[in-house]
């Protein structure tokens, strides 16, 4: 189906859950996808119109994985600044079967076409290297890797909105066949199709309709890196120089969260839940590093212990994650912020985090674009 379908149909269920009419909202900020066509790329007008032009002043965003926290960033600002009360925030997509590839056409100056090209990298391919350097710097191990799927799996089993809802064993990870070493197939998530969509307001607007108590968004995090970058971060082919300017402390993802808390006026010790950006297994364990959760190196202690698990001090990925949905690019950074108000409205059923009350999400797209958000109730 086209993804204009998927983001319809997230649109009309975001706005029953919050009793309001299409006609209600004043905005609407749309997620781009490259693989719409130009419909795609002015994803705001074309949800709009989907929905029936009705005069909402429109946004369309894109920051690759980052698009739909992109989004959510441009409509907190406009309500903030009094610009509207009503904001809807929409993305989705239609996912090709296998691979992502590189937009097409020849584009010698573009690094994510070169690092196709030239270094035949495909996404597995450099979630393989970060899986590596894991290994080496810090000991970790495929039967690490293969637990964080275990986990995700457990939980996505419980989500009905889950693409894949089958708890798998860690034998069932080492069984399935090598996509890039040491990365299995049910170590990667799959590309997938769907759509996720949020109704952002004012306090005053949800006071005004009863709401004395809603989920409210603390920080919005887009931060970009800093130089020098000395860790290899595809699509980018090469790091900066650090002969003339000393290391930036900490890594950019880590960067990403932190902004997020200072924001928030809170910090990792706050956390009732998280939800990250399991493109692999093993980039989840890193994600619980750099959220700071625990040290460097020390995310598979962290997972052997079950303090990321549902039940644990502090789950990690309780809607399943990508392991359990796919990616389907402009609309996970919503829905991970869709999971985050379930769980703090207490409404999440067999994988409710019990009493909920502060959360973040993180991930990272493309050419340093951070994305990371703080809901509290």
């Amino acid at each position: 189906r086209s993804f204009v379908e998927y983001g319809r149909a997230a649109a009309t269920a975001a706005l029953a859950d919050a009793g309001l009419e299409w006609t209600d909202v004043e905005a609407v900020v749309g997620a781009d996808t490259v693989r719409g066509g130009y419909p795609g790329y002015v994803a705001g007008a074309t949800f709009a119109r989907a929905l029936g032009w009705q005069g909402a002043r429109v946004t369309s965003v894109y920051a690759a994985c980052a698009s739909g926290a992109q989004a959510i960033g441009a409509a907190r600002a406009q309500i903030l600044a009094g610009l509207a009360d009503v904001v809807l925030v929409v993305g989705a997509d239609a996912a090709p079967k296998g691979f992502f590839a590189p937009a097409g056409g020849d584009r010698p100056d573009d690094p994510d076409w070169l690092r196709f090209r030239v270094l035949g990298a495909t996404n597995p391919a450099y979630f393989a290297l970060y899986a590596r350097r894991r290994m080496a710097l810090y000991g970790d191990t495929g039967e690490d890797f293969a637990q964080v799927k275990v986990k995700n799996s457990a939980a996505g089993a419980l989500n009905p909105n889950a693409r894949y809802r089958k708890a798998v064993t860690a034998g069932e990870v080492a069984a399935s066949a090598v996509v890039a070493d040491p990365l299995r197939l049910l170590d990667i998530c799959a590309t997938s199709d769907g759509g996720a969509a949020l109704v952002l307001c004012s306090m005053e607007f949800a006071r005004a309709r009863g709401v004395a108590d809603p989920v409210r968004i603390r920080a919005v995090s887009t931060v970009t890196p800093t130089y020098p970058r000395t860790v290899l971060d595809l699509p980018d082919i090469a790091t900066d120089s650090v002969v003339a300017v000393r290391p930036a402390e900490g890594s950019f993802r880590a960067s990403i969260a932190r902004a997020a808390y200072e924001e928030a006026g809170l910090g990792p010790e706050d956390l009732s839940l998280a939800e990250v950006y399991d493109l692999s297994t093993a980039l989840e364990l890193e994600w619980y590093e750099d959220i700071g959760l625990c040290g460097e190196g020390e995310g598979a202690k962290l997972l052997r212990e079950g303090a990321t698990s549902l039940g644990g001090r502090v789950p990690v990925n309780v809607s399943g994650g990508l392991a359990s949905f796919g990616e389907a690019v402009p609309a996970q950074a919503i829905a991970q912020v869709c999971e985050l108000t379930w769980q703090l409205r207490g409404t999440a059923g067999a994988r409710q985090v019990p009493g909920a009350r502060v959360g973040i999400t993180a991930n990272q797209g493309l050419f340093g674009h951070g994305s990371a958000v703080v809901a509290v109730r």
